[in-house]
């Protein structure tokens, strides 16, 4: 097992990709501290590892507000005494709304819709790492794998988020730096369309549009993401930081 005897944070935990990553870590041999700001999937994503045979807590937080992000790292410490691994998962969008005008049509963010994927998806990616790079320093050993997505290359309508996920590339590649010499690695995962609750409410229109710019012709499966963690988790990634992998089906290999 690629991660027997390790301890990992998976946020965004209670659904989608990060009950994917969390479930797969289990299989892996890690012992897992899930979170999500949906007490419910905390609690079933956890459920579900037990039931599978490994061991887990489960921890309903904000990845933007500190007091919580302490309590994840605290609770995953005070249950299995050290910390190894942390999946920054969690994440928001809150797309721009569409109003019509004399001339046409043009889109329109609030400031409320900028804050709210701001706040959790870049700060609370740097809080989530800051907090859980403590540890990790003392004991000289550390994996970080964040979550961008190939919005980072600018997305119509996504100006808050395709800002959000280029800032985690940005925050990935300067903690590679300043941390290495902790031995902790830092990497990212930039996924494109993935099946999750959250692409569930886009109009069948608009997913065959998706579906028609990926070469590989689909989009990917939870699992298929949670790999692509568990293997940056790994030892068998331990010469790679700094590094930031299109999960993308092809997507951006013609951009």
């Amino acid at each position: 097992m690629k991660l027997e005897n390790k301890v990992a944070i998976v946020t965004g935990g209670g659904s989608g990709i990060g009950r994917a990553t969390a479930l797969r870590f289990a299989k892996e041999g890690a012992r897992v501290t899930v979170c999500d700001v949906d007490e419910a999937g905390v609690t079933e994503t956890a459920a579900l590892i037990v039931q599978q045979g490994g061991s887990a807590s489960g921890v309903a937080g904000n990845v933007a507000d500190r007091g919580d992000v302490q309590r994840v790292v605290d609770t995953a410490l005070e249950k299995f005494g050290r910390l190894d691994i942390l999946i920054n998962n969690a994440g928001i969008t809150r797309d721009a709304l569409t109003v019509r005008v004399k001339d046409g049509e043009i889109k329109r963010m609030s400031e409320e819709q900028w804050d709210a994927v701001l706040n959790v998806n870049l700060k609370g990616t740097w809080l989530m790492a800051q907090a859980a790079a403590v540890p990790m320093m003392a004991q000289k050993y550390g994996r970080i794998v964040n979550t961008a997505s190939i919005a980072a290359a600018g997305n119509i309508g996504q100006a808050n988020y395709s800002a959000s996920k280029a800032g985690v590339i940005g925050l990935t590649r300067t903690l590679a730096l300043e941390w290495a010499r902790f031995n902790i690695a830092v990497n990212c995962v930039a996924p494109g369309g993935v099946n999750t609750r959250m692409t569930a409410a886009i109009p069948d229109h608009i997913r065959a549009a998706i579906i028609d710019r990926i070469p590989l012709k689909r989009m990917a499966e939870p699992d298929e993401i949670a790999a692509v963690h568990a293997f940056l988790a790994s030892d068998d990634a331990s010469y790679l930081t700094g590094q930031v992998i299109w999960a993308d089906g092809g997507v951006t290999l013609g951009a």
